[in-house]
């Protein structure tokens, strides 16, 4: 069924219209009509065409600017200009506003014909088109939480190769290094920093979870896994390596908003943690600090940069190229781990020339630190004195040249 309106002061040009219309598509189409520019708004308005057929000349509000108007409201409608042959060159105003074709007065009943022919074969294929986006989406809505829980579940369990995580990255759109996690836990009630009856909780919330992880994402644009026990976990894809204070005023009192929310729309309390901003490698351990906040605190949100948790490092100091010589070792990656390892006495040796002794004791810090590494991913036997020689080589370091 396609909806045509036809404006024209003229009562001739409507009922010839209407008869080729209704003689060429019978039943098809729905013909309705108007002879001001004023009176087309208000129909158009009302009827939402498909198809308007327009004459640019009109009493009062001209056949263009009541395109315009209606435009605004039909961002679809299909525009047919009527115009006599003295009045042409005034309908070349309407092609910023999507105009099909242009008829001249007299009209062909043929051409009308091949026109509206050809507009109706554009609604088809837009209809189509709206149908399939749909279809689409209504899959996208089954599969997109999906992945998203993949990628928790990968991040949170460390059971992943880099690769993994930039195909689901790929997947989700994601375009950001860095992140932070947010612990959405759930209870019967709140005592200090304990939720009862977290078991029963989780149960209900479960047929709660599609409207919670909406509600999440209106406030936290991101990845939302699966209900794991009573605890929703949250991915929240950031642009820098750090967050100022103002910010992060902002997002605890989004957390609240949002915890109000979630109260009210489910008979279930909830508490929220947020951890501080890592690369996407190391979310693990912001959404261990996102449940460690919750432990230490007894309030409905805490955000671990506002606890006396965890190590703070000097401004310059390579906390990042740290974490990328463990990584390298715990893989088992020789030549990466010989890399990392001398950028990071190049640092030393170019920040603390003077500074031997404490070279020597980061040196024979980090040499422990891997063996320990080492040791707990198996392979190897422990020996006691094993380390025999570890001090005297670390002291015989005169400093990095």
């Amino acid at each position: 069924m396609y909806k045509i309106m036809l404006a024209d002061d003229e009562g001739i040009v409507i009922d010839s219209l209407k008869f080729v219309i209704e003689k060429e598509f019978g039943d098809e189409c729905i013909v309705e009509y108007a002879k001001t520019g004023r009176n087309v708004i208000e129909l158009a308005e009302h009827l939402r065409p498909d198809i308007a057929i327009m004459d640019i000349h009109m009493p009062g509000i001209s056949g263009i600017e009541a395109m315009k108007e209606i435009r605004k409201t039909n961002s679809n409608v299909i525009f047919i200009i009527m115009s006599a042959y003295d009045k042409f060159d005034y309908a070349k105003e309407a092609i910023n506003l999507g105009v099909m074709e242009y008829l001249t007065k007299p009209m062909n009943r043929e051409k009308i014909t091949q026109v509206l022919k050809k507009a109706m074969v554009q609604i088809d294929n837009e209809r189509a088109k709206r149908s399939n986006d749909l279809m689409v989406k209504e899959k996208l809505e089954t599969v997109v939480p999906i992945i998203e829980n993949g990628l928790i579940y990968n991040i949170l369990l460390q059971e992943y190769f880099k690769e993994d995580v930039e195909n689901y990255k790929s997947l989700l759109g994601i375009n950001e290094e860095y992140g932070y996690m947010i612990g959405v836990v759930c209870g019967e009630e709140q005592r200090g920093n304990y939720m009862t009856n977290a078991v029963g909780a989780g149960m209900r919330l479960q047929s709660h979870y599609r409207e919670v992880r909406e509600l999440i994402k209106e406030y936290f644009p991101g990845i939302v896994g699966g209900i794991m026990a009573n605890k929703i976990p949250v991915l929240v894809p950031y642009g820098s390596s750090k967050m100022d204070y103002n910010e992060r005023i902002e997002l605890i009192e989004k957390a609240r908003q949002l915890v109000r929310k979630m109260r009210k729309r489910i008979d279930v309390s909830f508490r929220i943690g947020i951890g501080s901003v890592k690369s996407l490698n190391d979310q693990q351990e912001s959404y261990n600090e996102s449940l460690n906040a919750l432990i230490n605190t007894t309030g409905s949100v805490a955000h671990a940069e506002d606890l006396p948790l965890g190590c703070e490092y000097e401004d310059n100091y390579p906390i990042d190229l740290e974490k990328e010589l463990f990584d390298s070792i715990l893989k088992g990656d020789i030549n990466a781990t010989l890399i990392y390892s001398g950028r990071y006495f190049d640092w030393m040796g170019e920040t603390y020339p003077a500074s031997v002794m404490d070279i020597r004791l980061k040196t024979l810090e980090f040499v422990l630190w891997a063996e320990h590494l080492a040791y707990e991913n198996g392979g190897m036997t422990y020996q006691f004195c094993a380390r025999t020689d570890y001090l005297p080589v670390v002291m015989e370091l005169q400093g990095i040249e």
